[in-house]
């Protein structure tokens, strides 16, 4: 146990440390000896799809998979990266800095060192407010896009979601999924109305997901 991290799960222990005492996720690139956090190692993206490795850890999955995403990404049910124990997730959804503090945005790409090449999917800098911990059954399905790849959260078995490093209510989680609704709105006009369509349904699976207030 981290006398920092009282949270920290035994299967993230054996994880390097930054200056700050913060473990350094497995995914994360190295440069001159340094963490690069917001940058992912392509190696480990490849070993990860190849062998079923957490993507927080390293270590094994089993059956059920936890994909840290955001509430467009539940609509959509897709993921820019590879599932995550359920520990694992957790932890990252109550300690990263990123995913803990609403306020706090997106490191700007010239700061990655060139470590941010071959990444599927938009990224949108805006910080999400909400993070959601989607679990599926079974084995985890990619599929190309672009450069990179993208990973399919379907069918979703349970979905926790959490804001401010702990349990969102399901007020934040609605106020933070509608404010991505035009931005998916956006992307489906552009397709077409069938996309639009979907969206529609996507949208009612999502909300059916929200937290249920006590």
């Amino acid at each position: 146990m981290s006398a920092r991290f009282p949270d920290l799960p035994a299967r993230m222990a054996g994880l390097p440390l930054d200056h700050r005492g913060f473990p350094v996720p497995w995914f994360v690139a190295w440069q001159d000896g340094k963490p690069v956090f917001p940058a992912m190692d392509p190696e480990k993206m490849a070993r990860a799809i190849k062998f079923d490795r957490c993507w927080v850890c390293g270590g094994a999955l089993g059956q059920f998979k936890v994909y840290v995403i955001w509430p467009m990404c539940v609509a959509n049910q897709v993921s820019s990266e590879p599932p995550s124990h359920d520990e694992c997730a957790v932890f990252a959804a109550r300690n990263c800095p990123f995913l803990a503090n609403p306020k706090m945005g997106r490191v700007p790409t010239d700061k990655f060192g060139g470590c941010i090449e071959n990444v599927a999917g938009e990224m949108i800098a805006r910080n999400p407010g909400v993070t959601a911990l989607a679990t599926i059954k079974g084995k985890a399905r990619w599929f190309r896009d672009g450069p990179g790849v993208l990973f399919r959260v379907d069918p979703i078995e349970r979905c926790v979601w959490y804001a401010h490093g702990r349990l969102a209510t399901r007020a934040e989680v609605a106020a933070s999924f509608d404010s991505w609704l035009p931005i998916l709105l956006e992307m489906a006009t552009k397709e077409g109305p069938d996309a639009v369509v979907a969206l529609s349904r996507q949208e009612a699976k999502a909300r059916a997901l929200f937290p249920v207030e006590a």
